[in-house]
């Protein structure tokens, strides 16, 4: 007999017969032993009860076991499905209810994974739309310049006009896609932020390096009170990116003529890097927006740029265990703040 493929109910079988047999045995060997007939209804009494109390302990069992079984199949239906898992019992006393409780457990896990899954292709879905609309002007502004280059003559000078349009647009997407390259490498974990102690001067004066011409060219006034001395754990590299961009927005939206104060201050727990600048400011309604991708504000589409700085720029201090702050208001300027900690 092949044990392995013995149903419940066979096997609860062959237990009441062994059972009744051993009984019926017994009670006969005691019987022509004795020569009583007290033993012999007797012994047939117990055997009816037993007969009894196994035919209700396999009828009962085996209810519920098919429940169980029904409702596991209730369970693996509704994991396919990706609906809604049935409640499971409360009893968590018998073996069937802890398996019962551990699917549960399984199938929860399963939808925890499914949703992250929907999420990142949301995600995906929306950086792709992203992608598609910041291209879009510039593919279609180079596609014109070029189309009416070749389509008519025209003087020398219309000529260079529309070359450098060509170029600008060039640059754009230039700008676009090394940005992208930069987001996507951090966000994927190819490039993984590596903190070491180092003096946040250099730091400063790094990314203070990437606005000076720009800064002058609109005669802003630049100023930088940094100890030449403070040493923190950080990545340099990135975090000169980080204030750069605060830098290079600073300069885009100050006036000519204006003023940019880039500080450096020790707290207790953090180090604060604030660039201030006397721009046209952020609404309070705007403040949370402007550290999504891709978001600018509709006031300012005329400077270039697309809108994925500030983005970064977050991304770089919370992966370093700080925080960014912001303070403004429409026509008195800004302050960000890059808060790192010291430890």
């Amino acid at each position: 007999m092949k044990y392995k493929n013995l149903s419940v109910k066979k096997m609860f079988g062959w237990v009441a017969l062994g059972l009744i047999l051993s009984m019926s045995g017994i009670t006969i060997t005691m019987f022509l032993v004795t020569k009583q007939t007290i033993v012999l209804l007797t012994g047939g009494a117990l055997l009816l009860c037993a007969f009894a109390g196994i035919f209700v302990l396999t009828q009962a069992f085996g209810k519920r076991l098919s429940q169980f079984t029904a409702e596991l199949c209730q369970t693996l239906d509704h994991m396919i499905a990706g609906n809604e898992a049935p409640k499971r019992p409360e009893d968590s006393e018998t073996q069937l209810a802890k398996i019962g409780h551990r699917l549960a457990r399984l199938y929860q896990i399963m939808q925890e994974n499914r949703r992250l899954v929907d999420e990142e292709r949301q995600e995906l879905q929306a950086l792709v739309s992203d992608i598609s609309h910041q291209v879009k002007t510039p593919v279609s502004n180079l596609k014109m310049a070029t189309d009416t280059l070749l389509e008519r003559p025209m003087p020398e000078s219309e000529r260079m006009d529309f070359i450098r349009g060509i170029r600008n647009q060039t640059d754009k997407l230039d700008f676009l896609l090394q940005a992208l390259v930069k987001t996507s490498r951090l966000e994927t974990g190819v490039i993984q932020l590596d903190k070491k102690p180092g003096r946040l001067f250099d730091t400063v004066a790094q990314a203070m390096s990437g606005i000076v011409y720009a800064a002058e060219k609109k005669k802003i006034a630049v100023s930088v009170d940094c100890p030449e001395n403070l040493t923190i754990s950080h990545d340099s590299k990135w975090t000169s990116e980080a204030l750069f961009n605060l830098l290079d927005n600073a300069v885009k939206y100050t006036p000519a003529g204006g003023k940019i104060t880039v500080s450096v201050v020790l707290w207790e727990m953090y180090v604060e890097i604030k660039v201030a600048d006397t721009g046209k400011g952020i609404s309070e309604s705007n403040q949370a927006a402007i550290f999504r991708r891709f978001y600018r504000e509709e006031e300012v589409h005329e400077q270039q740029g697309v809108g994925i700085g500030l983005y970064l720029t977050r991304e770089i201090v919370t992966r370093q265990g700080g925080y960014i702050k912001v303070v403004s208001e429409p026509g008195k300027g800004s302050e960000f703040s890059i808060m790192l900690p010291t430890k």
